[in-house]
């Protein structure tokens, strides 16, 4: 998806600024510290979460080195664990292991990407990013004949709605990152949380908070809005005999999909469907057959 390169791309960057290298020697006491003299400075601004930072220049060399590998998600996942082994303490092991979730999600690899994003929640339970990427994996991958399905779609709920509570707190960024580019960031992390959310929600029959939740993913990246987001809105809405509304999104879903593509397809059904319902003359469609998520029609 084009927009989530963007996004990785720029996190890509940011993880690259944000190991920090050894910190020197003599620099200055850190805001709220007590100064020379024994005076108190005035009371710091409430810190940002805390920058990974190397405690010796090999194990920042050995980052950069690692970090080299980005683009080959075997080759990036070898150098993450190499470079934890030899340095366990390391802050720097879940920027690495966060590195090698994105390879696996560029390559469209599902269970590597689960996997790796564990390995950072191991390091860092709160990361919005790899709760939002696990999240993903378990509401997409998991299937109803898996035993283990209610476990993983609850888990997915659970680590999709706690990212949206900590994009503002816990979300590593470059402090030199333009004001534009961290809100439109946290806007692409919160957007896809929320998304999640209003998949597992359409999956269950429950359109309602379907609804919500898939207006909310779209009204916080209204720029780029995911197109099945779009979709699944529009059939949230029909379900729920809202006609009217549900006609303009799917229109909005047409516009944002291809046609020939699976949610391209399936929301070309869907308007036609929408019209047949209101008494157009296009006529109904069946449930698409590739878009195993769609709702059937009503009859």
């Amino acid at each position: 998806m084009k927009r989530a390169a963007i996004i990785i791309g720029m996190l890509i960057a940011t993880s690259m600024v944000s190991a920090q290298q050894p910190a020197a020697q003599g620099q200055p006491a850190p805001a709220g510290a007590p100064q020379a003299g024994g005076q108190q400075p005035a009371p710091a601004a409430p810190a940002a979460k805390h920058q990974p930072a190397a405690k010796t220049q090999p194990e920042f060399d050995a980052f950069n080195a690692a970090m080299a590998n980005a683009k080959d998600p075997a080759a990036m996942e070898k150098a993450a664990n190499d470079f934890a082994t030899k340095f366990p303490d390391s802050e720097l092991r879940v920027l690495l292991f966060k590195q090698s979730m994105r390879s696996y999600q560029a390559a469209n690899d599902g269970d590597k990407m689960l996997e790796m994003g564990r390995g950072v929640l191991n390091l860092d339970a709160d990361d919005p990013e790899a709760l939002v990427g696990v999240a993903e994996v378990l509401a997409e991958r998991t299937r109803d004949t898996d035993l283990d399905r209610n476990q993983r779609l609850a888990e997915s709920r659970k680590l999709a709605l706690r990212a949206t509570e900590t994009v503002d707190t816990d979300l590593s960024l470059s402090p030199t990152m333009p004001p534009e580019q961290v809100k439109q960031a946290k806007g692409y992390l919160r957007s896809t949380a929320y998304f999640i959310l209003g998949t597992l929600d359409f999956n269950a029959k429950d359109y309602k908070a379907a609804e919500s939740d898939l207006r909310k993913s779209i009204a916080e990246y209204p720029q780029e809005p995911i197109p099945e987001a779009v979709f699944r809105l529009a059939v949230s809405l029909d379900m729920q005999d809202n006609l009217d509304e549900a006609l303009k999104v799917a229109n909005q879903a047409v516009q944002l999909s291809k046609e020939g593509t699976p949610v391209g397809n399936a929301a070309r059904q869907e308007r036609d469907r929408i019209i047949a319902r209101k008494g157009g003359s296009a006529s109904v469609a069946p449930k698409p057959a590739n878009d195993p998520n769609a709702a059937p029609p009503k009859q």
